[in-house]
């Protein structure tokens, strides 16, 4: 199964796309979608860049699933805003692809991918290097939306376990609901 993990921002939009064979991982793609050759006040024309480049990543790689960072809200509200807009224009754009769309916190994918919720860029960069055997570092941004594609085939397998059994009258106590990440 192909899995695309999205790290949206307004500026630089980080894509990966990795394949699940079983527990096994293989690498697929990754890289970036840019809008800063455009004017920093034009936020359709940067949004409608963002839509358009991960309408290209699905029609090219052609995942069965996405999994996207959920945004958290910083100092500066009006770039929390902005994020969230970003954000939307992806998420949208998937959608409008006909993918179902899982959502991770940053905190997730970090303790997934790296063991630990506070991980920096760089411990990101090499666990991603690491878990999908790659050459070299990955971006940042690649790296972080790689993770999130790990995060989902991990996570997003377990989650799907655990609703099956809730709903077969397993082990379970009933209290096991389904989160944003299904």
């Amino acid at each position: 199964m192909h899995i695309l993990g999205i790290d949206p921002g307004l500026l630089i939009t980080g894509f990966g796309v990795v394949d699940m064979d079983g527990p096994h991982l293989r690498y697929v793609a990754s890289g970036t979608i840019k809008t800063a050759h455009l004017d920093k006040k034009d936020l359709p024309g940067r949004l409608k860049v963002l839509f358009d480049g991960v309408r290209e990543v699905v029609q090219r790689y052609q995942p069965e699933v996405a999994s996207v960072e959920i945004v958290f809200v910083n100092v500066n509200p009006q770039a929390t805003l902005l994020l969230g807009q970003a954000r939307g224009a992806c998420i949208t754009a998937l959608v409008s692809s006909d993918l179902a769309v899982a959502e991770y916190t940053a905190l997730q994918m970090k303790k997934a991918v790296a063991g630990y919720g506070k991980a920096g860029k760089a411990e990101v960069q090499q666990m991603v290097m690491r878990l999908l055997k790659l050459p070299s570092l990955p971006g940042k941004d690649a790296a972080d939306a790689l993770g999130l594609a790990i995060t989902h085939a991990h996570v997003g397998t377990a989650m799907a376990r655990l609703a099956l059994a809730s709903e077969a009258g397993g082990k379970m106590d009933g209290n096991y609901r389904a989160g944003r990440s299904r």
